[in-house]
């Protein structure tokens, strides 16, 4: 994998910069929709591709589950197990087991039980890595502790310390080349443990890092000065990755600190429920408003679902429990997202981001 930084904004931290991997190259900043099991919901590989996306997520815990990572790795990896030429991002699994209850978390690893067995599973660094081998995506993580938020210091050092030693047995136990592998960078809200973190991760010459540990309930502000104490600490000449990232008004914030690679379930999740996003903000499509409403989702939109049906329609497809409804609702969104990186990457390029950071926020947030 290769990182090449283009341009950086002349007002602001914004990077512009290519990400070249086995399966193609990736233009950030970048938004990257989940798939969690391998499979976006709602939408087939094909019409993510024609929204824009250039990289996807899979959930290494959830396929480790069901179907399990030997059955992908027979298939020929998760490209050809789920149709995906272009590049694929595994995460470690560490933020869906530490969110788990009942979870028992160690030196070593973390146990936890099977959710369709009951059996009790365990997972370490080693094991993380042997995974998302055989799975196959071009883009591992390292198995790190996902600190809850809000926690005390002791706990987050301790916990950081943990990240930091598991992040060195991750690099022992790969032995694919053809994929990078990330470090984590935690520490909670605490400034000198995220520069401890950074530092030390940094030594350890991953090819990206990743700043995790946010979007765990801390809001905006927070973030913000989450990601404003650890970026710095990052290369300027390494992909830098904000994990489980966001909203829009999130992924501004943090471009503009520096961020280049987002991903979040929020696209396709707030489509499933009638939650759309436009320039003046998010609509809610269930609303008796929108029952006579002819116009397109957004009329500024050229995504397959704005060209061909209106408002009344999908408010009709919801209200009827029509499949359908999810299916336009997440194209809609994921094209809003891609469309909302192009622009990005195009105002870095002309050293105007701050300028449309505050346009777009202005529409986006009056219409909130």
């Amino acid at each position: 994998m290769q990182f090449r930084l283009i341009k950086k904004d002349k007002t602001t931290g914004a990077r512009r910069g290519t990400l070249t991997t086995p399966h193609g190259v990736i233009e950030t900043p970048i938004f990257m929709p989940v798939g969690t099991h391998a499979a976006m919901k709602a939408m087939t590989p094909a019409q993510v591709k024609e929204c824009g996306a250039q990289i996807i997520l899979a959930n290494t815990y959830h396929l480790h589950l069901r179907p399990g990572e030997s059955l992908v790795e027979k298939a020929g990896g998760l490209h050809s197990f789920m149709a995906w030429d272009r590049p694929i991002l595994t995460d470690s699994g560490g933020f869906q087991v530490f969110s788990l209850p009942n979870k028992r978390i160690t030196e070593d690893g973390a146990y936890f039980k099977h959710e369709i067995t009951g059996e009790e599973v365990f997972l370490d660094p080693a094991k993380a890595i042997a995974i998302q081998e055989a799975l196959g995506a071009d883009i591992i993580m390292a198995f790190d502790e996902c600190i809850p938020y809000p926690c005390d210091k002791q706990y987050a050092a301790q916990s950081t310390r943990k990240t930091l030693r598991w992040a060195e047995q991750c690099k022992k136990a790969q032995t694919r080349k053809d994929q990078a592998l990330f470090g984590i960078v935690q520490g909670s809200t605490f400034s000198d443990l995220r520069e401890m973190c950074a530092k030390e991760m940094v030594a350890m010459d991953f090819p990206g890092y990743a700043i995790g540990g946010v979007s765990v309930g801390e809001g905006l502000e927070l973030l913000k000065k989450v990601v404003a104490m650890t970026a710095p600490f990052l290369p300027e000449n390494k992909p830098r990755y904000l994990m489980g990232v966001g909203l829009p008004e999130d992924i501004l914030e943090s471009v503009e600190r520096g961020m280049d690679m987002f991903d979040c379930v929020i696209p396709t999740r707030y489509a499933r429920s009638a939650t759309l996003f436009t320039n003046r903000g998010r609509i809610r499509l269930t609303h008796k408003n929108y029952r006579r409403d002819f116009y397109p989702i957004d009329p500024n939109c050229d995504c397959y679902a704005c060209r061909n049906f209106s408002r009344a329609y999908l408010h009709h497809l919801f209200n009827a429990n029509e499949v359908l409804s999810a299916v336009l609702a997440s194209i809609h969104n994921v094209h809003f997202y891609m469309n909302m990186m192009a622009e990005i990457r195009i105002s870095i390029e002309e050293d105007r981001f701050a300028e449309y950071k505050r346009v777009f926020l202005e529409g986006y947030l009056k219409g909130k």
